[in-house]
């Protein structure tokens, strides 16, 4: 499925509202792989979202899961108490810091029924039995790792490809177990560095993502041997993502510096630097609870326009995204591909 769409491109799925039926649709009409993100979403509002996917065109596209981790108690200390004074300033009360599975069990059976061609998981590895049940309903699996152990579990349980994401992509990094003791909760590397180690782990095919905003990016990762490139901060400023203006205008500024973080969500995130993740840069390792806990604050500083108190998700090369039609930018994407592979192949 995925390497034989004509075009070697994925917009990654961005949960939280980014991602879109027409930015999917999009990106599947021109030839690459458009994906809805079903993080944060019910089980209902997933199935209409396939729905106007399907809509809009007849191309194959990909729905990506958050696999819930262990149910676990964590000790916040004061984190609460420090949410809840920056919500203060937008008028707001702090969520309740529960832990909860984000609808997986039920989302998983929506993908399962309504044959989505490729379904693609994040934050850990599905049940061998759902990878089972996927194939039989003709999906494609993927699971997004980052380390060439998590690589060879995904093998393990019949991931039918691995994403692989390096330390410059933008968002949540996908690491299975979050280690408390590292910032980016676990081993940091680059993209071309986890490329190479993992293909000498799995023989797998391989979407590489992370950090990747031009063709030249693009035409680097299938030289490495990729399949794919997954872009996700590029198609942020597309004019059919849900992106929210005051991160768009962010993101064209491009003068603010990445950093990770788990200051919103309890696990580990690069965005952009704003006075609340510098200022809480010892959150504890407690995802989803922070998550639940700080989205009041995030969303009463969406609507007003308060880039201070939100969750900026960008990857390293953010400054460089283009605000263009989707379609538009898969088309500049891929001749710029196919140019930085002339010109490496002219110079050797």
């Amino acid at each position: 499925m995925i390497a034989e769409r004509r075009i070697p491109l994925i917009a990654a799925p961005m949960a939280g509202g980014a991602s879109t039926p027409e930015l999917a649709a999009a990106v599947s009409a021109e030839g690459g792989l458009g994906f809805l993100a079903a993080g944060y979403l019910s089980a209902d509002a997933l199935a209409a979202q396939v729905a106007a996917l399907r809509a809009l065109t007849a191309e194959p596209f990909g729905v990506n899961l958050f696999v819930p981790g262990e149910r676990r108690d964590r000790d916040l200390a004061d984190y609460p108490a420090r949410v809840a004074a920056a919500a203060e300033r937008h008028g707001v009360e702090p969520g309740s810091p529960s832990w909860d599975d984000d609808n997986y069990p039920a989302k998983v059976e929506v993908v399962i029924a309504e044959r989505v061609p490729v379904v693609s998981f994040t934050f850990g590895l599905p049940a061998k039995s759902i990878v089972e049940r996927l194939h039989e309903a003709g999906s494609e699996v993927v699971v997004t790792v980052t380390t060439p152990q998590e690589a060879r579990a995904a093998a393990d349980v019949g991931a039918d490809l691995v994403c692989v994401q390096g330390m410059e992509a933008g968002g949540h990094r996908a690491v299975f177990n979050d280690d408390p003791a590292l910032p980016g909760g676990g081993q940091l590397l680059g993209l071309l560095a986890a490329i190479r180690l993992i293909q000498a782990e799995v023989g797998l095919p391989i979407i590489a993502a992370g950090g990747l905003v031009h063709g030249a990016d693009v035409a680097a990762v299938l030289a490495a041997g990729a399949v794919s490139a997954q872009l996700g901060t590029a198609f942020l400023v597309c004019d059919e993502a849900g992106t929210q203006p005051t991160q768009r205008a962010e993101i064209a500024a491009g003068q603010r510096e990445t950093a990770l973080t788990r200051a919103f969500s309890g696990r580990p995130a690069r965005g952009l630097v704003n006075r609340f993740l510098a200022d809480n840069g010892d959150a504890p390792a407690a995802y989803p609870q922070l998550n639940n806990l700080t989205k009041p604050m995030r969303g009463a500083a969406g609507k007003a326009g308060d880039a201070e108190l939100m969750s900026l998700w960008a990857g390293q090369t953010y400054a460089q995204a283009r605000p263009l039609p989707a379609a538009e930018l898969v088309r500049r994407l891929t001749e710029e591909a196919r140019q930085a592979l002339q010109q490496a192949g002219a110079r050797l």
